[in-house]
Formats: structure tokens, C-alpha cells, sequence
């Protein structure tokens, strides 16, 4: 069963197509995710053997990886938005689940690497929540 997802980085330059369906959803609390997102966490869709076709952008897109480590981003260059990386000598697609315009089919499977995550990562459940921004 083959599966179309559609997205876009904020400022609206890169847009893509990815065929195929999301076998794995992590958040991952590792200093890299931390630091490339600005935030507790990234929240990673990982897509084996999908296809991905970009719209518009491909020509914006930055891409950095960590020598000697699978890590890796591929951002727009205007906004900053992380887009989804194409790993062909992984075999997947690495699809960060904000920059997604459809709707994810399937609910995250683990956070991973907690053994590195943020002191100030604890008990965010427990923090007030608001639908808006608080006056």
C-alpha cells in the first residue's frame, strides 16, 4: 500500500512529495536533535525505501552532516526549516514530522537517547499549557 505525503518549510520556497509509508516515528532528545531544532526534541518520521520528489526549492536547500556519524539535515536556507533528508546509502527517507502538511498516519513509537536529553527536559507535562499565546 503506497502512501502520499506533502510538505513545506515555513517561508513557503521548498515544497515536496513523498511516496511511500512511515514504519518509524522517534523523538529524539540527542544534543544534535537539541541543538539543530532549538528544543527538547526532534520528532523524526523514518521512510524506507520512499520516494521523494521536490516541487519547488530543491535549489534552496542547505544540507549538513556530521563526519563519520549518520547525522544529518537538509534545511531551506531562507527559513531555516528542517526538510527531509533522502539517505540513499540507508535505504530511507528521514522526515521531520513539522515540516509535514498531511497527516501522519501513525503515532510516535519511543523517545530515544533520554540519557543525553536536556536538565530542564523533566516534567514537561507538568507545565502549564495554553492554546494560544498567555497574556
Amino acid at each position: 500500500m503506497s502512501h502520499l505525503h506533502t510538505g513545506s518549510c515555513l517561508c513557503g520556497a521548498t515544497k515536496f512529495e513523498l511516496e511511500g509509508e512511515f514504519k518509524r516515528f522517534f523523538l529524539c532528545h540527542c544534543s544534535r536533535c537539541r541543538k539543530t531544532s532549538g528544543t527538547a526534541h526532534c520528532a523524526n518520521l523514518f521512510a524506507p525505501g520512499a520516494t521523494l520528489t521536490w516541487l519547488s526549492g530543491e535549489d534552496k536547500l542547505s544540507y549538513y552532516r556530521v563526519e563519520g556519524t549518520h547525522f544529518a539535515r537538509t534545511f531551506c536556507s531562507l527559513c531555516g526549516s528542517n526538510m527531509p533528508t533522502d539517505s540513499k546509502e540507508r535505504g530511507l527517507v528521514a522526515v521531520p514530522a513539522g515540516c509535514l502538511d498531511s497527516d501522519v498516519d501513525i503515532m510516535p513509537n519511543a523517545h530515544i537517547f533520554m540519557g543525553s536529553k536536556g536538565n530542564w527536559d523533566d516534567h514537561l507535562g507538568d507545565v502549564a499549557a495554553f492554546d494560544g499565546m498567555p497574556t
